[in-house]
């Protein structure tokens, strides 16, 4: 290409149309505006905190569980508006089981036993 063919606002034009569409088709660059069209993409937070209630029926604590708070009346495991345990108590029975009750550690991420953990201790027995 001959040197200084283009310049000016037409040279920034090219290069901006060159710099976005190289390799990519569409671009959204086109020849009557040389501006690149804007699209919005959603994007969700990795650090969103899991919903507590969501988990317990994900997890099917529900099975096994009484918790009216979650709509659940199981009767394999302890009934937990009874038991009205801690936070800490339940983020580890949820973490690694013990006696029929399954560890959920590798099921459920450290978010979403925490989250689970919260959502029972605060609403056993209400």
């Amino acid at each position: 290409m001959p040197a200084n063919i283009y310049e000016g606002q037409d040279a920034s034009d090219i290069a901006l149309y060159i710099a976005q569409c190289a390799a990519v088709n569409p671009c959204g660059v086109t020849a009557e505006t040389s501006k690149p069209t804007t699209t919005t993409t959603q994007t969700t937070t990795p650090s969103a905190k899991p919903d507590g209630k969501a988990v317990f029926a994900k997890a099917g604590c529900g099975g096994c569980h009484t918790l009216k708070a979650a709509g659940s009346s199981g009767n394999v495991g302890p009934n937990l508006d009874q038991l009205k345990p801690a936070k800490p108590t339940v983020a580890h029975q949820v973490e690694v089981g013990g006696g029929a009750m399954p560890a959920f550690k590798g099921q459920l991420s450290a978010a979403e036993i925490a989250a689970v953990a919260a959502f029972v201790a605060d609403n056993a027995g209400k």
